[in-house]
């Protein structure tokens, strides 16, 4: 692949036009902007990350969670094209030393697709389908249709939410460019592909034609043959955007865990600074004392800091040192597995403390188990008013969905995925508004 065909700033739906210019910002930063404005991104502040939306103390949610990977993501892009213009400084004439932005606009939107209640929300829809109540669909459904929602995946749905043309909007959806949607699908595939060692994909059958388009604009290498579903190489750009959330979340989360109680401070002491050797250790101790900072979640605030920094440092030299083969489709895993062995280490301590005592975390699993509950109910009821449109309170139910969602078209694919569009766009407190009314217990009166 080829950095200067990758980096492009042709518009989904626009590509026709020529842009008319009413200000001095980049195509990239009109693509941050539109994001930061749009109603999906806003809907992300009531939507779990991880622990519940918060009371008293306040955690990381959807949106504060994106904002941060975003901060990550615009060092990272940065770190990579000042590097890589030493080398090639041919590329100084292109787009090529803008993908700092390009990188941030997709950390903005690389959660959107998300439903409620974080990765329980996703489960919910895929064992709706396989385990639960709506089985019976699978000989209703097109194949790709099936294997699309049996393996629903928020990626995907990310991919969908900007790219789709909804009833009522223009084509081409958010109107983004390649090379920012392109930056966003981590896993460069149809849901097909889920049965080979996959359990991810990155677009759906009704958006495979977009990405392809993309993918053959941009030079992005394709892996299956002819005949075969789609599946192609990543765009290089989304090994940055992984890499700002992985470094975010797996960090994020302790300081969360710490604020919570959930994990002590001197064990989140020592996960943070087990990142750094001990000269570096005591370097940052001193400097805590030397500031006064007497407060323990301070104290996590300023290591915590540091951390981050000497991730998006080693996660960039990774990128770098692995170039050419990111270019050439080879490169294996992702930046965090492949950093130098002690930082590897350090980051597999902080993974395991959080899969042990963080996921499985009482909050964390009432959560789940509610938000599951939730979500199983919705796809019930609102899946059956789709299959089933002219019983009464079918229609009762249709009529509360946005316009925008085609659960009138005579295609009950189209029905289907209008259902789970309408449900996954939902923040965990309109679903759970939702799902009292529908069961009777809360009324608007009472």
């Amino acid at each position: 692949m080829k950095w200067e065909k990758l980096i492009s700033n042709k518009r989904l739906g626009q590509e026709d036009r020529h842009a008319e210019r009413h200000d001095d910002r980049s195509e990239f930063k009109r693509d941050y902007d539109r994001l930061i404005f749009s109603a999906p991104f806003r809907r992300m502040q009531n939507k779990t990350q991880v622990f519940p939306l918060p009371g008293s103390i306040f955690v990381h949610n959807r949106l504060t969670h994106s904002l941060e990977v975003a901060s990550v993501g615009m060092s990272l892009g940065n770190d990579v094209a000042n590097a890589i213009l030493k080398k090639r400084p041919e590329l100084a004439d292109t787009l090529f030393p803008q993908i700092g932005t390009i990188v941030s606009a997709a950390c903005l939107a690389h959660d959107m697709g998300n439903p409620p209640f974080g990765h329980s929300g996703e489960k919910a829809i895929q064992t709706f389908f396989t385990e639960g109540k709506g089985a019976f669909l699978k000989g209703m459904l097109s194949r790709e249709m099936w294997n699309d929602i049996t393996h629903f995946e928020g990626n995907a749905n990310a991919f969908r939410l900007l790219a789709h043309r909804y009833k009522g909007r223009r084509d081409g959806g958010f109107v983004m460019t390649y090379s920012t949607l392109a930056s966003i699908v981590k896993y460069p595939f149809a849901s097909e592909w889920t049965r080979d060692n996959h359990s991810k994909f990155g677009f759906f059958h009704t958006e495979s034609d977009i990405y392809r388009k993309i993918a053959d604009e941009l030079g992005i290498l394709r892996k299956s043959t002819e005949g075969e579903p789609p599946a192609y190489a990543r765009h290089p750009l989304v090994y940055l955007v992984e890499a700002a959330d992985d470094i975010c979340y797996e960090i994020m989360d302790l300081e969360d865990a710490h604020k919570l109680k959930i994990i002590s401070f001197e064990e989140t002491k020592d996960l943070l600074l087990g990142f750094f050797d001990g000269e570096t250790r005591q370097k940052i101790e001193k400097r805590i004392i030397d500031e006064g900072i007497t407060d323990d979640s301070e104290k996590v605030v300023y290591m915590r800091a540091c951390v981050i920094g000497k991730l998006e440092n080693e996660c960039a030299n990774t990128f770098i040192k692995h170039e050419e083969e990111i270019l050439k489709g080879s490169f294996e895993g992702c930046l965090t597995a492949n950093m130098a062995e002690p930082m590897q280490n350090a980051y597999r301590r902080c993974t395991d403390v959080a899969v042990r005592k963080i996921y499985k975390s009482k909050p964390v699993l009432d959560v789940e188990l509610s938000g599951f509950k939730i979500m199983e109910t919705l796809m019930e009821v609102m899946t059956d008013a789709a299959v089933h449109p002219d019983r009464f309170y079918s229609r009762q139910l249709i009529s509360r969905v946005s316009s925008q969602y085609d659960i009138d078209s005579p295609d009950l694919d189209t029905r289907i995925m209008a259902v789970i569009d309408y449900i996954s766009g939902m923040t965990d407190v309109y679903a759970l508004d939702v799902y009292q009314k529908i069961n009777g217990i809360s009324l608007p009166i009472i």
